[in-house]
């Protein structure tokens, strides 16, 4: 004989009811009066509504007993393979090893049992992100992006956010080579103003050469470069992008509005100069409109922090680079006898040669003139 069901009630039949379920189907009791009502409105059979209310009349429910599982005495090691694979163990896989380790219950028992651990393993290491109140004048972080594509050579976008005011910068490079960093970060300085106390970025080789014991090993040459710069320069945590969320949103915003793709309908740049007045515009943009976490613009907070911000040398880093190119290439800034970085002549008012002999300095009327 077939046995009507509900059509909101569980293909298995009825089920226990929750804690939750339980006080909802009191509230519709004491609401409506009527136990049929009640169990029309909570959707469940009017003896569950008659048995919730006799049991909170005889003065509580008595306390529900589970029964035991086969895998109960193997929770505590899926709690350690949850916990060394930081919560990315499959259930099938740890299945297959419970039975390897004499479990006889089924695969569901296992998925079941994964499942409920993962959930705590998440409750108990999940991420809390708070508001991150900085000080003027503290804290730099400088990032990476993909640059469009000029006369069949790849660019990079380099982009820098200043935590406290919020004041983006962009700079396009050729490549990201040690000495082309140095002076996208030396032009970085001189545009806002001075330079902060700490630069965070990612662990790059040309930033950590490894690490040891999970602690960074700085690059010499960074090292000498922070120390002439008066700045401490500081890698955020491995495969970990959230901790300089900052230049990260900095970065998206970049490319979502300077590279040319199908949604902004952005035309292609005919040369390099083009990019170099779209990296300038977009700045004028973006540091120009009130800031949503701030509430104010970001150029004014700028004109506040370069109050605490450590001046700039008067010269230039220097450092010993050079590149091997055919003797009769056209693009100016890629010659084999000196590779002019344009990033200082654009975005400052200096410009830095790099030479396969020591960096020379000049300014940018010199570099007008010679050119």
């Amino acid at each position: 004989m077939a046995v009507l069901k509900r059509p909101d009630e569980p293909p298995g039949g009825t089920t226990v009811k929750s804690a939750e379920e339980s006080m909802e189907i009191l509230a519709a009791f004491d609401l409506l009066g009527s136990a049929r009502a009640a169990a029309d409105f909570a959707g469940c059979s009017h003896h569950t509504v008659a048995r919730l209310v006799a049991e909170r009349d005889a003065g509580g429910a008595p306390p529900r007993t589970t029964r035991p599982r086969l895998v109960d005495e193997f929770l505590p090691k899926i709690e350690e393979w949850v916990e060394q694979s930081k919560g990315r163990i499959r259930a099938d896989v740890a299945h297959e090893k419970l039975a390897a380790m004499g479990f006889t219950g089924s695969e569901r028992s296992s998925r079941r049992a994964v499942a409920q651990v993962k959930q705590q393993y998440r409750l108990g290491n999940a991420r809390v992100h708070r508001p991150w109140v900085t000080e003027p004048g503290l804290w730099l972080q400088y990032d990476f992006g993909d640059g469009p594509v000029i006369d069949g050579r790849k660019t990079v976008l380099f982009c820098a956010w200043l935590a406290w005011s919020r004041y983006r910068i962009v700079i396009p490079l050729r490549d990201r080579t040690i000495p082309t960093v140095f002076a996208a970060l030396d032009a970085t300085f001189r545009l806002v103003g001075g330079a902060p106390t700490y630069v965070l970025t990612d662990n790059e080789k040309s930033v950590t050469i490894e690490h040891v014991a999970r602690i960074p090993v700085r690059n010499q040459q960074v090292v000498a470069f922070a120390r002439f710069y008066g700045v401490t320069v500081h890698t955020c945590e491995v495969r970990d992008p959230a901790s300089k969320g900052g230049v990260e949103n900095t970065v998206k915003l970049a490319k979502a509005d300077i590279v040319p793709t199908d949604t902004n309908l952005a035309e292609q740049y005919a040369c390099f100069a083009d990019l170099e007045a779209a990296c300038r515009a977009f700045m004028t943009t973006v540091n120009s409109r009130v800031h949503r976490t701030t509430k104010r613009v970001p150029a004014d907070m700028l004109e506040q922090e370069r109050l605490r911000l450590h001046p700039v040398p008067a010269l230039l880093w220097s450092e010993r680079c050079g590149r091997d190119e055919p003797a009769g290439s056209t693009d100016r800034s890629w010659s084999s006898t000196a590779h002019f970085l344009m990033v200082s002549h654009r975005f400052s008012s200096a410009l830095s040669i790099r030479t396969c002999s020591p960096i020379s300095s000049c300014t940018a009327s010199d570099f007008t003139r010679s050119t």
